[in-house]
């Protein structure tokens, strides 16, 4: 039997990354921030189950099922399946995937929680996306008593087409968010962060950085944050890992400046309310 993995109650998040392989190629994905790399082992189906059902958190913090996209994981339904019932799940995904098989595997009250937003996020990207087709997905699962949003990012390019986007779920009673964009534009760095120059890319510097999000990678490796699963970097831990055990103190770290930008910027918390960052950084202006 591994032991709990108990989530201290400052954390505000839990990200499972599934796959960080995705279907769709869109040119200002985050992931692709750094030096990132998609091919990854990924752990299996039962070793995910076995992992998961380790973790002992709290109906307001939910198991959030991400990638890359989570459902090109083989095992993605019975994963969902054999995580603990006392878990909440939530799910990021494009929804790109046999939803009627979906619907036949997970029913709808295994994704669903009392929260201030959708427990299913959809992703829209009108660069790879047809957004008829995809209202048209995310009213079927909507119908079915799902809990379903959709999300569109407000890149420079795109801002009219999500705006425009947005009105016309509005008008099916979808839900339709959007959300800052994050990332290099025209050779400026976008998005509002807690630390300037986290992000620039330009000389590592040492800090000491502790988080609140537990962050565990496709192959069951635990890192300190985005930064390190999408450049590659050491992992702090692993998920099968029996003596594996939560450190809330603040680690050294000698890559700042290469920070990703999920982890410095300013955002809302689970509940929504602004001003949120998910790592603490000191000696960042020294």
């Amino acid at each position: 039997m591994l032991k709990p993995i108990i989530i201290p109650a400052k954390y505000n998040y839990i990200a499972v990354f599934l796959s960080l392989e995705c279907n769709l190629h869109c040119s200002y994905c985050i992931n692709r921030f750094g030096g990132f790399s998609p091919a990854r082992p990924l752990l299996s189906g039962e070793d995910w189950r076995a992992g998961l059902g380790r973790i002992v958190s709290r109906p307001d913090l939910p198991v959030t099922l991400g990638g890359g996209e989570p459902s090109l994981h083989p095992d993605f339904t019975a994963i969902i399946n054999g995580i603990p019932a006392e878990l909440n799940i939530d799910l990021l995904t494009n929804l790109q995937f046999d939803i009627a098989h979906f619907m036949a595997e997970v029913p709808p009250g295994r994704i669903r929680r009392e929260s201030p937003y959708a427990s299913i996020r959809v992703s829209y990207h009108p660069e790879v996306m047809d957004l008829e087709q995809l209202a048209e997905k995310v009213l079927l699962l909507q119908r079915a008593g799902y809990s379903i949003g959709v999300w569109g990012v407000l890149h420079p390019h795109q801002e009219t087409e999500i705006l425009r986007a947005q009105r016309y779920c509005g008008a099916l009673g979808i839900d339709f968010r959007t959300k800052e964009f994050l990332g290099e534009h025209e050779g400026a760095l976008q998005g509002s962060f807690s630390y300037p120059g986290a992000c620039d890319r330009r000389t590592m510097r040492q800090v000491r950085c502790r988080t609140s999000e537990l962050i565990i990678g496709p192959g069951g490796d635990i890192f300190r944050c985005h930064g390190d699963l999408y450049d590659g970097r050491a992992p702090v831990g692993h998920l099968l890992d029996p003596d594996f055990t939560i450190y809330e103190g603040f680690r050294d770290c000698d890559c700042y400046g290469f920070c990703n930008p999920c982890d410095v910027k300013l955002k809302t918390n689970r509940f929504q309310i602004h001003g949120h960052t998910s790592v603490e950084i000191t000696g960042a202006s020294d």
